[in-house]
């Protein structure tokens, strides 16, 4: 494996200096979403100053990860830097399909105290809890909310929620207000149209229904473990709480979603958003100025919310980490951009761009929150984000929960109880597997 020997065309201080003697291609991988065509604007940048040529090699998220691990997992070299998910982290560290990073960020004074504590813990490290970096923070991210403020703000609307609930109509400060607003969308004729309550997450074929569902089992009080690193699951996983959050996420689903909504995840959320058929939606904050911009929903007929708490506040995390695939042959010049990528005022422009910055300098700007409709809301659920197992097996891991999740909410398969209780099983074999347990 090719070590970092350090780089002496880089100034010790700000930019990059001059081009060097011999420029590289790069290509990052990451996947296709609106993010990802962000920072090939950015990048322009980087090109010209460092007179390396930048590709780009963008994987529909459906296919993202199985590209991508599949890629690691056979040592190839498509890629010299990698925009990973956060559930990557310990496979890429443990299997040596990522630079550590920590012999570089000390070389160039890049420190991880610049970037919001989550963004480390999530992103960058393994073991979690320790100072060991495989991946500089790039791309915040969480699942959020937003509605239809337009009908919200409708008087004959309000007038009907506040006749049938007791209470004014407006964004839900808690899971059941969710669900209640929900509840009194759902099927109810606006402008000649009939529409639903809520779009959520339920595609199982990938990651979709553990990604939606958790936003409501972490707020109830779900976890992975009663210790961390202790791999004791019992009454965590299957907890008095989480049942009764897991119930919640049926009901939900049940009650107040479009027909035929039984494999859905990102794109359908939007979709369903955008053609007028829901008042609510779940997605990540990543697509949020996209949806601001949308020129027939978004404007001022949208407005957002963070996941409701409900015993706890709580957001599943989303986001991901950059970088340096060991099996590069450019690894010298990936750690250029890493260092060009780390710079405030890179970090500020991405955000300019419509990319999430994880930098400090960005997020607690005076006029951060304001910069953005959802700016706040975004800081406020990164304060409470909860990620999925980071473990090497991680895919098997969620593979288990996919299918016990999809099974219970969607195939109506057993009870809740009986979903937790399997998954821990699973989930036990896994661990033993791993000579974890």
């Amino acid at each position: 494996m090719k070590r970092y020997l350090g780089l002496p065309v880089l100034a010790l201080g700000g930019g990059l200096l001059s081009a060097p003697a011999m420029a590289d291609d790069l290509t990052l991988c990451w996947a296709a979403w609106d993010p990802a065509n962000a920072l090939v604007e950015l990048s322009k940048e980087f090109e010209a100053e460092s007179g390396h040529n930048m590709s780009f090699e963008f994987v529909p998220w459906p296919n993202f990860a199985d590209r991508m691990l599949n890629e690691l997992n056979s040592g190839g070299q498509l890629c010299d830097l990698l925009i990973g998910d956060s559930q990557w982290i310990g496979g890429g560290a443990e299997n040596g399909h990522y630079v550590k990073l920590n012999d570089f960020f000390d070389a160039e004074s890049i420190s991880m105290d610049d970037f919001a504590p989550a963004t480390v813990y999530a992103y960058s490290t393994w073991p979690k809890g320790t100072p060991n970096y495989y991946a500089l923070p790039a791309m915040g991210d969480a699942n959020g909310w937003f509605y239809r403020k337009d009908w919200f703000e409708r008087e004959d609307i309000r007038a009907a929620f506040k006749e049938k609930t007791g209470r004014e109509l407006g964004e839900p400060k808690s899971q059941l207000e969710l669900k209640e607003i929900a509840e009194f969308f759902q099927g109810r004729e606006i402008d000649g149209q009939t529409v639903y309550g809520a779009s959520i997450f339920t595609e199982r074929g990938s990651e979709g229904i553990t990604m939606g569902a958790t936003g409501a089992l972490y707020t109830w009080g779900f976890k992975y473990e009663n210790n961390p690193g202790e791999y004791d699951m019992e009454g965590a996983v299957n907890s008095p709480a989480a049942v009764e959050g897991l119930e919640y996420y049926k009901s939900l689903y049940d009650c107040c979603t479009p027909p035929g909504y039984t494999n859905s995840y990102m794109g359908e959320s939007l979709d369903a958003f955008k053609s007028g058929q829901v008042a609510m939606a779940m997605n990540w904050f990543a697509f949020f100025p996209g949806l601001y911009a949308d020129p027939d929903t978004g404007g001022d007929k949208i407005d957002f919310f963070v996941n409701p708490p409900q015993n706890i506040p709580a957001s599943t995390l989303g986001g991901q980490g950059i970088s340096v695939v060991s099996y590069s042959d450019s690894q010298d010049a990936a750690l250029e951009y890493i260092k060009w990528f780390a710079q405030p005022s890179v970090q500020a422009q991405w955000w300019s761009l419509g990319g999430y910055s994880a930098h400090n300098s960005v997020l607690n700007d005076p006029g951060f929150v304001d910069s953005q409709p959802f700016a706040g809301d975004f800081l406020e659920a990164m304060d409470g984000v909860q990620d999925f197992w980071q473990e090497p097996a991680y895919a098997e891991l969620l593979l288990a929960m996919q299918k016990r999740l999809h099974d219970y909410v969607v195939a109506g398969q057993g009870t809740a109880q009986e979903a937790l209780d399997k998954l821990i099983e699973d989930w036990t074999e896994v661990f033993e597997d791993e000579g974890k347990l």
